[in-house]
């Protein structure tokens, strides 16, 4: 595995079901919530925020980022990321 989970439960949540009630803190808020974090590239980052009341997932490296409403479309730019950073 070439990442490092930070919140298990909501990680495994996300491949299951709807994390729309799911409760960020307000530090998370603003930040968002991070879920795993690439272990080749401190800087490649999943993230789950919140966008005017609703849930979204954000891929976040170096200094760019990508919204996704949905788990899979996600994790699949994430898993990109992380072959090309393994590279």
């Amino acid at each position: 595995m070439n990442y490092r989970i930070s919140n298990k439960q909501v990680f495994e949540q996300a491949q299951l079901r709807s994390v729309s009630d799911v409760q960020l803190t307000e530090e998370e808020l603003q930040n968002g919530m991070k879920l795993a974090t690439a272990k080749e590239d401190a800087t490649l980052t999943l993230y789950l925020i919140e966008v005017d009341g609703q849930k979204k997932f954000e891929v976040r490296w170096d200094d760019s980022h990508e919204q996704f409403t949905g788990w899979y479309s996600a994790w699949e730019n994430f898993t990109w990321c992380l072959d090309i950073a393994g590279k």
